[in-house]
């Protein structure tokens, strides 16, 4: 539960920036987006490679 934890806050703290780009069109805050994304991607990634895992133990 704790990456579960980590992509949640990671995506509030993105709002912020999510919020300069698309209605501001500060495109610093694009970039900040676009990075956060990726990290999103690959903290995601690694949580489904965890539960595979995990379910793979049970059975």
């Amino acid at each position: 539960m704790k990456k579960f934890t980590e992509v949640k806050e990671l995506v509030a703290s993105l709002e912020a920036d999510a919020d300069k780009f698309y209605n501001k069109g500060n495109s610093a805050a694009g970039t900040r987006v676009r990075k956060g994304m990726q990290d999103l991607k690959n903290l995601a990634q690694a949580i489904r490679l965890e539960v595979q895992e995990a379910k793979n133990k049970e059975a």
